[in-house]
């Protein structure tokens, strides 16, 4: 069987000349370099470039030590993709008629993993069924995890690198989007897990200010996000043993050493690594939540999560995995434990964001998904709805997360929702509505539940 030809695009961009490819219903230029930076060095803008920049590849990971859960529930999501240091690319996706000037809504990708692990381009974030149903440019950003990206410390490493890595991407959007059709004007950044915690957190960072005009914040752990200091200590002092320029592989290496530093700090410690406040670009801790009523106005957001979040990783949460095993739970309890854990890291803490958003004069909606597969252990979990909006057969249909269910059941289900997170890209919150069997939405004050 021959290979089809592959069909280049060229965009004339304030970076330089881009060329594409064309891939069926879209257009693709991937692993375009945003920013630079050194080890452990805040980035630095790109000047634009003398020569063609070949955005064919897709932009490689960070080094990062494979994470086994997601591995077997989210089939390989790394698979084939490199590793590089100099991970500060993004791709860019758009349907393949859109034209510069086209000002189509903008939607920034920022994928979740702990920050410890995932891509922009991993084969499980498909963003070609998002970018032709919707007529939406999607960018899909990279950026510096775990030891490298997310921990930092007085006098010695800069601390919130990746996220200074998404403020960089975001800029380079604002000044080349235009040229790929998207409106700068218009641009909402959407993330799930780590992702959409990145996403609320660059609503107070210093420097992202008039960047992006809504935030879609998919399952964020709000509820292990604060009170971190100590915990984040012990871990820099046992990172700081590794001397700066020692080989990558010993930084990527002491990753297990540094997180074992977290272990007696309980559910904090499910997830180690993470934003740091008081470092740049963050304010201290006792302002956040001023800083995020100070944002509301300017950003619309959708904020929610799925009704059995835990399902995914109970047995993963230092701790609970003897508990669950040592008890032999039954079916009741152990759904008790799950709503328990849902509702402590993800449920109570999106209901106050958007309540404090809410009283502040933001606008948006708050909601819930509670679409599973039939008979999966798993259901409504963590990471469900990700198979739904960056779906791709190809991608998902291994997976186990939705294992049972056939692609031809999924496929409405994305179709539906894709076309929710388009609806908000374009307009706004107004207008979105229950649709019974997948989501529910309600007023950013409505009480919890």
């Amino acid at each position: 069987m021959t290979s089809q030809p592959v069909i280049e695009h060229r965009w004339s961009a304030p970076a330089g000349e881009i060329i594409g490819r064309v891939e069926g219903e879209v257009m693709r230029a991937t692993g375009i370099p945003y920013a630079t930076a050194g080890r452990f060095e805040k980035p630095r803008p790109i000047p634009p470039a003398d020569e063609p920049i070949r955005a064919m590849d897709p932009a490689p990971a960070c080094p990062q030590v494979p994470m086994d859960m997601l591995e077997k529930l989210l089939w390989e999501p790394e698979s084939g993709l490199e590793e590089d240091e100099n991970c500060l690319n993004l791709s860019v996706t758009l349907p393949k008629d859109a034209s510069p000037g086209d000002g189509l809504p903008v939607m920034v990708w920022i994928h979740g993993g702990s920050y410890t692990a995932g891509a922009g381009d991993a084969h499980v974030f498909g963003t070609a069924p998002l970018a032709s149903e919707q007529n939406v440019v999607v960018v899909s950003v990279t950026y510096r995890l775990s030891v490298l990206g997310y921990l930092g410390w007085d006098g010695g490493r800069p601390a919130n690198l990746g996220l200074l890595d998404q403020i960089a991407a975001l800029r380079w959007i604002q000044a080349n989007i235009a040229a790929f059709g998207g409106d700068p004007e218009n641009v909402t950044v959407f993330g799930q897990s780590a992702g959409a915690d990145a996403v609320a957190h660059l609503m107070i960072a210093r420097g992202a200010s008039g960047l992006f005009r809504r935030g879609i914040i998919q399952s964020a752990p709000l509820g292990i996000t604060r009170g971190r200091a100590r915990m984040n200590a012990l871990m820099a002092r046992e990172a700081a043993k590794i001397p700066d320029d020692a080989p990558l592989a010993e930084h990527v290496g002491c990753e297990e050493r540094v997180a074992r530093w977290a272990l007696p700090f309980g559910l904090k410690g499910a997830m180690p690594f993470g934003v740091q406040y008081g470092f740049d670009p963050l304010p201290e801790e006792n302002e956040l939540d001023e800083a995020w009523a100070r944002a509301a106005q300017d950003i619309e957001i959708l904020i929610g999560h799925t009704s059995r979040e835990a399902a995914l990783f109970t047995g993963e949460v230092p701790g609970m995995h003897a508990f669950v095993s040592h008890l032999a739970l039954g079916e009741r309890l152990g759904e008790g434990l799950i709503a328990s854990l849902t509702r402590k890291i993800y449920a109570d803490p999106a209901h106050a964001f958007a309540r404090r958003h809410a009283a502040a004069g933001g606008r948006g909606r708050h909601y819930v998904i509670s679409w599973g597969p039939e008979g999966s252990p798993y259901r409504a979990a963590h990471t469900i709805e990700l198979p739904l909006l960056l779906g791709t057969r190809e991608g998902w249909e291994k997976a186990a997360l939705i294992a049972g269910a056939p692609w031809e059941t999924i496929e409405p289900q994305g179709m539906m929702l894709r076309s929710l997170w388009g609806r908000f890209a374009r307009e706004g919150s107004e207008g979105l509505e229950d649709y019974e069997g997948l989501i529910e939405f309600a007023p950013l004050d409505a009480p919890a539940d």
